[in-house]
């Protein structure tokens, strides 16, 4: 199953290819019948829950652990059998891996060595791969002298020593601090474009996956839920799971009503193509940055209140407002939400101050048909 890549974008040569992978541990079934894409040169987070099979993917395709059934070809080359010495990656783990008794030099050297380059050659490309993470000078240095963000910039320097066809990255920042991170994040994104090396990334950070991914691949329970860029994968999600996994999601239960529509509470709203048949029951979710507020005071136009879609209206009252920096978060009640579901809107700090909103507060919401989607239950 490949994923659709950005949109206008041209073809790619697929640089890594999964055929019908499937991975059992005795009765248990971690990845069933994966098929995927890579795209020479792009990075690709592998997203989900813990337990989901990423992991297991990514070792799959290292040959760490190797599939049960199906085929792995890298660069036109059939790897499935190949044990992990003789395949071309550069690997990054979580924990870093590095061997403490050695120095930075060395450690980044370590597959340099069974190479047989003379001292000199290695010497220079320690150098270089230093620069390279923003490290330079420090090849004395023993990891215990290093900061975790620097430790796993020398592993990542490791990593690429070989200059690898693939890189793999298995949550490589999952153990540092927020702050570093959002910064090593980015560093790492940079490094990969100027590098044009193919990579594969694991991680359970949906905000990692947005911002470093040219696509991802959203994982559940050892299947692909969905494959894209991640602005589809956000705006445009194909499954409940997925809605409901990226980001925060409203979610109302419903009925289908047509192709286009579906019923709240005796509500009939018009939504996005969801082909399920009418009578059928369902969530209709709206992320909580499309819900548009419209005050009651005279906002208006020929003494009309300026609703684009009347349907998709309707009066609610605000019942809780939580200031979170540049937008607040608040709950609503009333009109067709049910009185058990929990209803958020985020509302930015220009329309509360704009329309005056605060709790308590009788306010008419409009739910756009382009953003509300409808899911089988």
């Amino acid at each position: 199953m490949a994923g659709k890549g950005k949109a206008g974008s041209k073809a790619k040569r697929s640089f890594l290819e999964v055929r019908d992978v499937t991975k059992k541990f005795g009765d248990f079934v971690a990845l069933q019948d994966i098929t995927l894409d890579i795209h020479e040169g792009e990075l690709v987070c592998f997203l989900g829950p813990s337990g989901c099979g990423k992991t297991t993917l990514l070792r799959a395709i290292a040959g760490l652990d190797f599939q049960s059934a199906g085929r792995i070809y890298q660069n036109g080359w059939d790897i499935s059998d190949v044990p992990p010495a003789d395949r071309d990656f550069g690997i990054v783990f979580q924990s870093y891996a590095l061997f403490p008794n050695l120095t930075v030099a060395r450690n980044i050297s370590y597959g340099l060595v069974s190479r047989r380059m003379d001292r000199g050659a290695i010497k220079a490309r320690v150098e270089e791969l230093l620069d390279l993470v923003g490290m330079p000078g420090s090849e004395a240095k023993f990891p215990a002298a290093l900061s975790g963000g620097q430790q796993q910039r020398v592993a990542l320097a490791r990593a690429l020593a070989k200059s690898p066809g693939i890189l793999l990255l298995d949550e490589p920042l999952s153990a540092l601090d927020a702050k570093v991170r959002v910064h090593l994040r980015h560093e790492i994104k940079e490094l990969q474009r100027r590098l044009g090396v193919t990579t594969v990334m694991v991680t359970h950070d949906q905000e990692e996956a947005l911002s470093m991914a040219d696509r991802i691949v959203v994982m559940n329970h050892g299947v692909i839920e969905q494959v894209g860029a991640p602005i589809e994968i956000y705006r445009e999600p194909q499954s409940l799971f997925v809605a409901d996994f990226i980001g925060a999601m409203n979610q109302l239960e419903g009925t289908a009503s047509c192709a286009e529509s579906a019923i709240l509470n005796s509500k009939r709203m018009t939504c996005q193509p969801h082909g399920l048949k009418a009578g059928s029951k369902g969530v209709l979710s709206i992320r909580p940055e499309d819900v548009i507020p419209h005050s009651e005071a005279k906002r208006s136009r020929g003494g009309k209140e300026a609703v684009a879609e009347p349907g998709n209206a309707f009066k609610v009252e605000i019942s809780e407002m939580e200031f979170l920096g540049s937008f607040w978060r608040s709950r609503l009640a009333g009109g067709p939400i049910n009185e058990n579901s929990e209803f958020i809107a985020d509302f930015s700090i220009n329309a509360v101050r704009r329309m005056g909103l605060s709790e308590g507060q009788a306010i008419t919401i409009e739910l756009p048909s382009k953003r509300l989607r409808f899911f089988a239950a």
